[in-house]
Parts: structure tokens; C-alpha cells; sequence
């Protein structure tokens, strides 16, 4: 899946139109909430993103949020503009695009470079185990062992879990922790996080004590555990 961030709907539905031809699925949208909202639900390939959008956040600072989050830094983004200065591609690219496409272009050159993106993007995919003790996560393959048995968890649990063990040691707050596991726009109280932590002990059986409550602070998963 690839999500298009554009404004322009003629030119929106140009990009979606020619990735769908050529055998993508790809989703647009005209500005930053509705695209937050999406990432919720489902993480693309691949983002499209233009500089000068409506709402609260423009297409750089839609890009620091992508590239400051652990869920979603390592989705790749090429920047799409009618600002082709040297300063305004240098600004995309040092914030952490992986391409930038100046408007107006020809569509053969646009799926060529989105190609070659996701091309670059694949290199570097590797099977990803993360472990703890007697818990293992298979991110790619989606599944939590406990000596060697699977561990059924909802998506925020598994989510959570997974951004605790790519960060073993490390405490976080529950508003962290709110925002990098359900996101920039979510409304919800900081209690669903503890809920949610609840859940995972019970769930982990024994295992579930990694997971250490810091008082005043957050939680965190212990590096000796």
C-alpha cells in the first residue's frame, strides 16, 4: 500500500491512478489528519508526501512526525513539490526523505523513482527477532513466544510490546508511550496504557515481569530480566 499526501485532488488522482495502473494499491489524501488517522490502521510501503498542505502540519513537519516515531521511521517518503530549490530539496532530504520530485513531472520518471525507492527500501529488510528472557517477537512474521509457546496479543499489544523491546532499559511515560503506539492524534486517557500493560503481564505468565513499572515515571522493560 502506498498513501499519497496531496491537496490537490487533479494531482492526487493523477498519482493514484498511475500507481494503480501500474499494480499498487495506493490510498490519498488531501491533509495531515485524515492521514494520521490511516497510519492507524494500517502502515503503507511507501509515503508520497507534498510540502504545502492545509490543517496544522505541513508535508516537513508530516515528516518529522513519521521520522521521530519508531513505528513509522523506517517507512520510506519521497516528497512531492512544486518547490524545487536547491534549499527546499535539500531541507526534505536532510529531514529524511528518500527522494524529492518536483512538480510538474512526467509519470514514466515518477514510477521509475518510486520503484527504485522501494527498491532501496527492501535491501535492508532482514527477519527481525526481538528477545527478552523467555519472550521472543517475530516482527515480520507477527508472533510472541513464551518458551517456545505463541502468545496471542491484540495489535496494541503486540505494538506495545514490540516498541518496549526495541527500547529495552529505557523508561517511557505513558503519554510516550500513547503517542508512538497509538499515535500523534489519539484522545484517549493514559490509562489505556496501563490497561493495556495489565494485559501483556497477565498474558506473558511469568515472562510478563520484564516489563518493570517505574514509579512516577512509566515503564520500561529491564535489561537483566
Amino acid at each position: 500500500m502506498i498513501y499519497c499526501v496531496e491537496d490537490d485532488s487533479s494531482i492526487r488522482e493523477l498519482i493514484i491512478y498511475a500507481l494503480k495502473t501500474d499494480g499498487f494499491d495506493a490510498v490519498g489524501f488531501s491533509e495531515s489528519k485524515s492521514f494520521y488517522k490511516a497510519l492507524e490502521e494500517k502502515l503503507p510501503l511507501l509515503v508520497l508526501l507534498d510540502i504545502m498542505l492545509p490543517g496544522e502540519d505541513d508535508g516537513i513537519e508530516i515528516l518529522k512526525n513519521l521520522k521521530s516515531s519508531s513505528k513509522t521511521r523506517n517507512i520510506p517518503v519521497i516528497m512531492i513539490s512544486a518547490r524545487g530549490s536547491e534549499y527546499d530539496k535539500v531541507l526534505g532530504l536532510d529531514t529524511g526523505a528518500d527522494d524529492y520530485i518536483t512538480k510538474p513531472f512526467g509519470i514514466m520518471e515518477f514510477l521509475s523513482r518510486v520503484k527504485a525507492v522501494l527498491r532501496r527500501a527492501n535491501v535492508s529488510e532482514k527477519p527481525k527477532e526481538l528477545t527478552v528472557g523467555q519472550v521472543t517477537m517475530n516482527v515480520d512474521k507477527h508472533y510472541v513466544l513464551v518458551d517456545g509457546k505463541e502468545v496471542v496479543l491484540t495489535l496494541k499489544e503486540f505494538e506495545l510490546l514490540r516498541y518496549l523491546l526495541e527500547n529495552i532499559g529505557i523508561v517511557f511515560s505513558r503519554d510516550k508511550l500513547l503517542k508512538e503506539v497509538w499515535g500523534y492524534d489519539f484522545e484517549g486517557e493514559t490509562r489505556t496504557v496501563d490497561v493495556h500493560i495489565r494485559s501483556l503481564r497477565q498474558k506473558l505468565g511469568d515472562s510478563g515481569s520484564c516489563i518493570e513499572t517505574v514509579r512516577g515515571v512509566g515503564y520500561r522493560i529491564g535489561e537483566k530480566k
